[in-house]
């Protein structure tokens, strides 16, 4: 094979690790929610370990790049592929990191049904989830148009985030408050939220890899 060959075979490995761990991240996402509702345990322990393999495929995908940049000298167009995807791994595993976190808050406590301290949690849940999925699907598939659609949608997680603030403040007025669960929900919120800025930078680095521009400034 040529030498050419080799660089589109080894940027279309690439990628697919990319997909690989986007897949990853937002079906441990869809877990952790899941064994919330059922109270699952072992689940949420199987993501607060799974951290780690996470950590795993980020390095490795730095190693791919790596080797790509330095022992292929890409150029224009394949090392915006390239750069893109060291970037975006590092917000994805940061989502991973929150997913962990979170499962590690449920395990310490035990929690009643989110809707009895904020009527606002299971829907900001839904959003963000939804803004990741949408978010990593963008950029595997390179919708620089679709990426930029799905922005302005972290607007809503954070005015969920916002009124998920005002529940619990609510909920600690009352004789009855749990301040312990009513702390461990506003610190799951606020991991949510990072969550939808991260799902904001993948879409970012999808434009950039298509353009070589983010945030209007031309970088590549």
């Amino acid at each position: 094979m040529t030498t050419r060959v080799i660089f589109q075979q080894e940027l279309k490995d690439l990628r697919q690790s990319v997909a690989e761990m986007g897949r990853q991240i937002g079906e441990n996402y869809t877990g952790l929610f899941q064994a919330i509702q059922s109270n699952d345990r072992k689940t949420m322990i199987w993501l607060l370990k799974n951290d780690r393999n996470i950590n795993d495929m980020e390095r490795s995908i730095e190693g791919q790049c790596l080797h790509l940049i330095t022992k292929q000298q890409p150029v224009a167009g394949d090392l915006r592929v390239i750069s893109a995807c060291l970037k975006v791994v590092t917000d994805m595993e940061r989502v991973g990191d929150h997913v962990s976190d979170i499962a590690e808050i449920l395990l310490r406590f035990e929690h009643q049904d989110f809707s009895t301290i904020s009527s606002h949690m299971e829907s900001m849940i839904e959003e963000t989830g939804k803004l990741l999925k949408q978010a990593i699907q963008a950029f595997v598939e390179q919708k620089k148009d679709q990426a930029k659609e799905l922005i302005p949608g972290d607007d809503r997680i954070d005015d969920l985030f916002a009124q998920v603030k005002d529940d619990i403040v609510r909920t600690l007025r009352s004789e009855n408050a749990n301040c312990d669960e009513c702390i461990d929900l506003l610190m799951i919120a606020k991991y949510l939220e990072r969550i939808g800025d991260h799902a904001v930078n993948i879409c970012e680095w999808e434009s950039f890899q298509e353009s070589g521009t983010i945030d209007h400034i031309r970088l590549l």
